[in-house]
């Protein structure tokens, strides 16, 4: 059984999961001796996370892969506070984990607009400095893409999940003949013509995915009976709920979107179940993009709405002599 995940990579082309990068704060403005005036802090840089953003764009649009946040300004006689030099922002996927050059954690980015501060800008020119700046904070890091995959399989123990994903996918888990072969979740990617692939996650409302039936083993003798005596009761499964323990029957009943027989050993109904994925795949992430542009759509209604509801200023009101 195949289930699809809620999050889908569509950057098309080389897939990258890391990415190494430069970054530095600003440096801070002069201070002012004579009058006690003190220069503005640098800019700091900042990790934020968008939704749809991709390692790969981000390598794309910064080939250099080099970050600095802008300078504080001077103090000055007009202005002897210097202003704070502007941000730097890096924009990365969703479910980042930045680390330093030795590994340490520096924090993730698991939701929308996570920000984690990597380069701290440097000081402005005061008395505690002499009135000379501090240069900002140097650090390279590193950009780590927790997998999280499109597609789950769920099965009995030995009912041929490893053997399948061996052929659908470029893994290669370990086969045999007995239960709980698989001791560890093995991850495989199916890598279609535009390059799109697939990966792997688990959540508990799993049952709440959408669903795809592959019966395996459709190379043993009695195969194609057993097919149609399955596809009677999943059709009407009240008639056989009976048959089980009552902790055992579910409070919502799977329903799946399509049932496709296969052999993972003599490769029997493989492409066809690789076509059904991708489609079910594709159909989701429209699904998500109409629900994004709604969104969108809502936040601008909402936007005009507010800016043209705005009273207008109120005139001072005089009363005769």
């Amino acid at each position: 059984m195949v289930h699809c995940s809620c999050v889908w990579f569509r950057k098309y082309g080389n897939f990258i999961d890391n990415l190494r990068i430069f970054t530095r704060g600003g440096t801070g403005g002069m201070g002012y001796p004579r009058l006690g005036g003190e220069g503005g802090k640098g800019g700091d840089v900042w990790v934020v996370a968008h939704k749809r953003m991709t390692l790969k764009q981000l390598k794309d649009k910064y080939p250099q892969k080099r970050f600095v946040a802008g300078e504080g300004a001077n103090s000055r006689v007009s202005a002897l506070k210097g202003s704070k030099g502007k941000d730097c922002e890096i924009p990365v996927p969703v479910g980042i984990s930045v680390t330093d050059e030795n590994g340490k954690v520096i924090g993730e980015l698991n939701k929308e607009q996570d920000r984690i501060l990597v380069a701290e800008g440097g000081l402005g020119g005061k008395l505690l400095t002499n009135f000379l700046p501090l240069k900002g904070q140097k650090r390279v890091i590193r950009l780590d893409l927790k997998l999280i995959a499109d597609i789950g399989l769920v099965g009995f123990p030995n009912a041929g999940k490893s053997s399948l994903l061996s052929q659908i996918s470029h893994a290669k888990p370990a086969i045999a003949d007995y239960a709980f072969t698989t001791l560890k979740p093995e991850l495989g990617k199916i890598m279609y013509n535009d390059f799109k692939q697939e990966l792997e996650l688990y959540k508990e409302e799993l049952q709440r995915k959408p669903a795809l039936l592959a019966v395996n083993k459709m190379d043993l003798p009695g195969a194609q009976d057993k097919f149609h005596i399955l596809m009677h009761q999943l059709q009407n499964p009240k008639e056989f709920l009976h048959l089980f323990e009552k902790n055992m029957i579910p409070k919502r009943t799977m329903e799946f979107q399509h049932i496709i027989p296969i052999s993972a050993t003599t490769g029997e109904g493989i492409d066809e179940l690789k076509n059904y994925i991708r489609k079910s795949l594709d159909e989701h992430a429209n699904q998500e993009d109409d629900v994004y542009h709604k969104k969108q759509l809502l936040n601008l209604q909402i936007s005009n709405t507010v800016s043209y509801s705005k009273p207008p200023p109120k005139s001072p009101v005089t009363s005769p002599r």
